[in-house]
């Protein structure tokens, strides 16, 4: 007999992720499903953040609800692939059957296992004339990626993203997949899940995309995310509509937080707004207690600061990631500031009395106060739309600013035998090499005892009265050396090179 007040479970729609490598058509199978285009917006025509869809399929009668999650190939966002995958019911590996198995195929295929995800493969581009679709299969087997019929149990469909073919089977296949999981949600649960997105709109502040992953939410709650709170005020659909309410396996939008949430961080819903601001004073508690605070490492290397401010925090974690990847034996980036929006006043402000630090926008533009005083103070602002180019300009700038070992190098020694007139800084010597050569306009170390007592140039050199570029080893000369020190008999002149690394 069933308890008065046990909750009731019930079927829920499944959460679905795309993953696969860059250009294998992930964007273009979720274009195909839902009739509209993500991708013409993106520079360089590559997905730079992630999104959520809910679409409708029919299936044995019945219109059946799936949300789709749209990550990136890009290698840059990986930390945002494995929150696709933390949050995903199902994941789809998507394999060009053009190009077969690549490094971002892999690396998609251990994030999706790492994270208990149970896949489907989708072997993409069967319409192209160069697809090999036996070839591809053998391929995912040769790593490991064990299909049906194959020596596994990983279901696969063959698609076209491009024209439709397989599609159906590929949606069915995910119900399939879906019932087999036995998805449930708790209707009557206050809605909790996980934050997909997160930035800041000129208009309506501070704005977020949250997946629900149990219960419903409503008008006139307020939702937490460690210590950012907001008010269900306003709660929109993937398409932007106003809603009263969603439930589970729904993607929403929020507007109108207190701070900027973490993404990928978990969120809970509230009746009232006491209750929601008691959990972030909790949060703030145990994050700042000394358990959880790290001392930074000091390295002895030269600090280049950097203030980065983007679109979106997605595209933050990603460029993140990539400087991390820049390397110097004497010096490293560091993120002075981050943030969503505009290039600020404050942000210029933060790196006004540092001499190395960097201000890098990624789609974002400048505030005109903040220009202003960056034009006054002579600092620069660099944009950016796409990622590998910001690292490509990062990776030249470390180059040019790293601190320089200099090695200095005697190409060749001369021994100062008599002194003749002297003029000003102008001094005309008699001499002999002793090894290597001496070179005309060349600066050279003038060398008593042993110890550097000062520096000169050849501005004339002479062998047998006759003007030369080069004396040998072994030969005397006659030259004019332009110098500060007052060179004596006995003297050691030094022609030299200095490399730096």
């Amino acid at each position: 007999m069933e308890k008065k007040n046990e909750k009731i479970k019930i079927e829920r729609p499944p959460v679905v992720v795309v993953m696969g490598h860059i250009d294998h058509g992930k964007s273009t199978l979720l274009d195909y499903i839902r009739k509209t285009n993500v991708v013409e917006d993106e520079a360089g025509n590559i997905t730079q953040h992630i999104s959520a869809y809910e679409v409708v399929h029919r299936d044995d009668g019945k219109d059946r609800k799936i949300t789709f999650l749209d990550t990136p190939g890009h290698e840059a966002f990986s930390k945002m692939r494995e929150r696709g995958a933390n949050i995903a019911d199902i994941a789809i590996l998507m394999v060009s059957a053009e190009d077969g198995v690549k490094p971002q195929t892999l690396e998609a295929y251990k994030t999706i296992t790492l994270n208990k995800v149970p896949f489907i493969v989708a072997i993409n581009k069967i319409d192209k004339p160069g697809a090999n679709v036996e070839k591809t299969k053998n391929e995912l087997v040769e790593n490991e990626i064990y299909l049906e019929n194959y020596g596994g149990k990983v279901p696969s469909t063959e698609i076209s993203a491009k024209t439709g073919a397989g599609i159906d089977n590929l949606l069915s296949l995910i119900l399939i997949l879906a019932e087999m999981e036995n998805l449930t949600g708790v209707e009557e649960d206050l809605a909790s899940g996980l934050v997909i997105e997160a930035h800041r709109d000129s208009k309506r502040g501070i704005e977020t995309t949250l997946i629900i992953k149990n219960g419903t939410i409503t008008k006139g709650m307020t939702v937490g995310v460690e210590d950012a709170l907001c008010s269900t005020r306003i709660i929109e659909n993937f398409k932007g509509e106003k809603v009263e309410k969603a439930t589970f396996s729904s993607p929403i939008r929020l507007c109108g937080w207190d701070k900027m949430p973490t993404i990928g961080a978990e969120f809970k819903s509230f009746k009232n707004k006491k209750e929601a601001e008691k959990y972030a004073q909790n949060w703030r508690m145990e994050s700042n207690s000394p358990i959880n605070q790290k001392p930074e490492e000091e390295t002895g290397k030269k600090i280049i600061g950097i203030v980065l401010k983007a679109d979106v925090w997605g595209s933050i974690e990603a460029i993140e990631k990539e400087i991390g990847k820049i390397e110097s034996e004497s010096a490293e980036f560091k993120i002075l500031q981050k943030g969503v929006g505009p290039i600020s006043e404050s942000d210029i402000k933060t790196v006004a009395s540092s001499e190395n630090a960097l201000i890098v926008g990624f789609n974002v533009k400048a505030d005109r106060s903040a220009v202003e005083i960056a034009e006054q103070r002579g600092i620069s602002i660099s944009y950016f739309d796409i990622i590998y180019k910001i690292t490509e300009w990062l990776t030249e700038e470390m180059e040019s600013r790293r601190p320089k070992i200099e090695t200095v190098e005697t190409i060749g020694r001369a021994k100062v035998i008599r002194t003749f007139s002297r003029t000003r800084e102008r001094q005309i010597v008699g001499g002999k090499v002793l090894e290597g050569s001496i070179t005309l306009m060349k600066t050279v170390r003038i060398m008593r005892r042993e110890f550097e007592i000062g520096r000169g140039k050849i501005v004339n050199l002479e062998k047998g009265k006759e003007k030369v570029g080069t004396i040998e080893e072994g030969v005397e000369f006659g030259m004019m050396i332009e110098s500060k020190i007052e060179i004596a008999p006995g003297d050691i002149i030094e022609s030299f090179s200095v490399t730096q690394k």
